[in-house]
């Protein structure tokens, strides 16, 4: 059976096809009775619109690109449940895509991947640099997450040095002084990693606790093994914690398998708190304390920002003009959910 157009719409409701796609489009100007003949045919005959074709007309192709270091580190793919049900709700595909914190799979990112299919792009850097965000004449309109590269281009994310300090701060409240931060990195960068441990070394300062450099344990990479990996290799070289502030939750996971074959009791002997709120820190042996930041705002944010981005590069937005408005750095809330890694058993 044909798939139903627009003017099988028109003939089987009694109006124009210009109607129909007044309906379609939802102007204002069509009475309550029409629209209602109009809708009640659509249903009917199955009818769905080409958006695509919608898209096309206007000089788009109604996809955005949401790329992310790895698409299997949950965060991301819990972020990315959210962007497309965002995007969904304004009609737009989203394109998810691994760039592996590659510069190169980065920088075509940029450039919306060398060719004219996408619309927008979201995007999660590791290895960009500013410099890399200047001189993008023709590239798609970007909105950053996380790494905050100074004022290059849109950025949405969590204020972390804020909610590492606010972690750490909860250890301390414990009564915790030997607190490592695993994940972090003791420079003066503008990455996330970076933010985190300018948050953690704050707190220490404001309750008076010399910072020692060994307490900063950095990872090859943000994942479990990683986590397991460097709580081994501190414990090994002598280091005797009383928390553990890892800077996400994948490294926090790895931490609590390490103290466990350690033969070290969580939270009694060491606490542990993590970052990003994963599903498997619900459901781990001691469930995890966290830092949740609103992944769901973040989401709404980058979308909402791209959308408007889009369309003053096609000229149909209320701004004067394409980039007439300077970037936006939009932070999200976060708060702490304090679990047993941290409290020890409910009631207790």
């Amino acid at each position: 059976m044909a798939r139903p157009r627009i003017k099988d719409v028109a003939r089987h409701a009694g109006v124009s096809e210009k109607t129909v796609s007044n309906v379609i489009n939802d102007y204002v100007h069509v009475s309550e009775r029409t629209r209602r003949a109009v809708q009640e045919a659509i249903e009917h005959l199955g009818y769905r619109v080409n958006l695509a074709g919608r898209h096309l007309r206007k000089g788009r192709t109604g996809i955005i690109a949401l790329v992310v270091p790895e698409l299997d580190v949950p965060y991301f793919a819990e972020l990315a449940r959210h962007v497309v049900r965002e995007a969904g709700a304004r009609s737009l595909t989203v394109l998810i895509h691994q760039s592996g914190g590659e510069r190169d799979h980065e920088l075509s990112a940029l450039a919306g991947f060398g060719s004219a299919f996408v619309d927008g792009v979201i995007l999660s850097p590791l290895a960009l640099t500013a410099d890399d965000l200047r001189d993008r004449a023709g590239a798609p309109p970007t909105v950053l997450l996380g790494e905050l590269l100074e004022e290059g281009a849109d950025h949405v994310a969590i204020d972390n040095e804020k909610a590492a300090r606010e972690a750490t701060e909860h250890l301390i409240a414990l009564g915790r002084r030997t607190i490592l931060a695993v994940g972090g990195r003791d420079s003066t960068g503008l990455g996330t990693a970076e933010a985190r441990t300018r948050g953690y070394r704050s707190a220490l300062a404001e309750a008076g606790i010399a910072h020692d450099p060994a307490g900063v344990v950095p990872v090859a990479s943000f994942r479990m093994p990683d986590g397991a990996a460097a709580v081994n290799r501190a414990l090994e070289d002598g280091a005797r914690p009383d928390a553990l502030l890892c800077l996400n939750d994948q490294l926090a996971l790895g931490a609590l398998r390490a103290l466990h074959e350690h033969g070290i009791r969580v939270p009694e002997e060491v606490a542990v708190i993590g970052f990003d709120d994963v599903e498997g820190g619900r459901f781990s042996v001691p469930t995890l304390s966290t830092v949740a930041p609103d992944k769901a705002a973040v989401a709404k944010l980058a979308v909402e920002l791209l959308q408007h981005r889009m369309d003053e590069a096609a000229g149909t937005g209320e701004s004067d003009g394409p980039g007439d408005r300077p970037p936006r750095d939009l932070v999200v809330p976060h708060r702490l959910v304090l679990r047993e890694s941290t409290e020890g058993p409910a009631g207790r």
